[in-house]
């Protein structure tokens, strides 16, 4: 890790700094406005933030704009409360299942696109309904009430502590496919949902998610997490291995996910207070330094691979956006928490890098992919879909760890 000495004050604590972050934030904004879909939901943007409305409207990006024009109107930003009402409405209608329950991965003009029912799709529902919740729009509450039921009869595990992660439509059959990334969502969702509901059993399960996770499987494998399992949640380290830049479901030790969850791990604990684990915070400073060693600048050129080996060996050496914005509100996590100054140097050391290389100036937004030269590339994204990991790569370090975002910006303007 990194010794180098700090000069200054750290830079959240900055007013220049913060009011930085605002105008980033405000820029990721203004270019998400132009995803409204006009059959409903939001459409996918391209890299010059053109909405490809013959594109299906996908689940997971309806939901998470959804959650960020929710944050927008919390952070009182014209118009952004008539965009999460319009996130609801689809998630209440057009992408949701009338007849078995659920939602669709994604919908079409001649209706859904694919018949399962994934954990990852719901996970964001409960993510997108708690923001809005917490924002105050219309038919909010109801889409949680419903989407928290979805989770809890379908997918979650008591016995597992965990999710299962896809079901057929009609919810009859379960996959043995078993995934730590839909559960890393769900621990964002669950902690989301524990604070506008006010139910403490949310935030209980995403405890033992991450327990089960991260100080289990993570732990017991000096920190390379793996990702994909069977249905006895027995690791299969080949998994993907002739697809090896899936997009969600990647080959190998997935670096970003070390840092996400390290910030997440720093999540729930602030939000436990006195009843949190020990473990947490030595686990969060563990993942972060095990990302950082596998990951960063480890091909001799600048930035985070996508993945590596089980050996450590790069495999994917594109490097994604959404990558860096993890690594930096980890760092922004656990400088708050440590005061270590090895985290101030990596948080500005990235935020550096993100204006050199991914914050796009002219075509809006952030440059999703980059190859392994750091020029603009589309191997795994295409297009710049969607603002969420960017965006709150700019509200971490002015928030609180807890409660969280939405909630967190409602109660300070409340």
């Amino acid at each position: 890790m990194q010794n180098t000495p700090i000069a200054g004050p750290n830079w959240a604590t900055l007013p220049s700094h913060r009011e930085w972050l605002a105008e980033e934030c405000g820029r990721l904004l203004n270019f998400a406005v132009a995803s409204v879909h006009p059959d409903g939901g939001f459409a996918w943007l391209d890299d010059n933030g053109v909405a490809l409305l013959d594109h299906p409207v996908q689940t997971y990006i309806t939901s998470r704009m959804t959650h960020v024009f929710s944050l927008g109107h919390l952070l009182g930003v014209p118009g952004m409360g008539r965009l999460a009402d319009h996130g609801v409405a689809a998630l209440s209608g057009r992408l949701r299942d009338a007849e078995h329950g659920g939602w669709f991965t994604a919908v079409g003009p001649d209706g859904p696109t694919a018949g399962e029912k994934r954990a990852y799709e719901h996970s964001f529902v409960v993510l997108a309904a708690s923001s809005a919740a917490a924002a105050g729009r219309d038919g909010a509450e109801q889409l949680l009430s419903d989407a928290l039921a979805i989770v809890e009869s379908r997918f979650w595990s008591e016995e597992d502590g965990l999710l299962a992660d896809e079901w057929d439509q009609e919810f009859r059959t379960l996959d043995p496919y078993r995934g730590v990334n839909a559960n890393m969502h769900a621990v964002e969702a669950c902690l989301a949902a524990a604070d506008v509901t006010g139910l403490p059993v949310w935030r209980e399960r995403a405890l033992r998610i991450v327990e089960r996770v991260v100080h289990g499987f993570a732990r017991a494998n000096d920190w390379s997490l793996p990702e994909h399992f069977d249905s006895a949640w027995q690791a299969v380290p080949e998994y993907n291995s002739s697809d090896r830049a899936h997009q969600f479901r990647p080959y190998g030790v997935t670096i970003g996910h070390l840092m996400e969850w390290a910030r997440l791990a720093l999540h729930l604990r602030a939000a436990l207070g006195a009843d949190a684990p020990e473990w947490l915070l030595a686990d969060a400073e563990s993942l972060f330094g095990a990302g950082v060693r596998l990951g960063w600048s480890v091909d001799g050129a600048e930035g985070f691979v996508y993945t590596v080996d089980w050996d450590g060996t790069p495999v994917v050496r594109d490097r994604l956006h959404w990558v860096l914005t993890e690594a930096l509100g980890a760092a922004a996590a656990l400088g708050s928490v440590t005061g270590d100054p090895q985290y101030e140097h990596w948080y500005r050391l990235w935020w550096d890098h993100a204006a050199a290389l991914f914050i796009d100036p002219i075509g809006g937004s952030w440059r999703h992919e980059l190859d392994p030269q750091n020029r603009p590339a589309g191997t795994v994204w295409s297009g710049k879909p969607d603002v969420y990991h960017a965006l709150q790569a700019t509200i971490v370090p002015v928030l609180p760890l807890a409660p969280t975002f939405a909630t967190a910006l409602a109660r300070r303007h409340g």
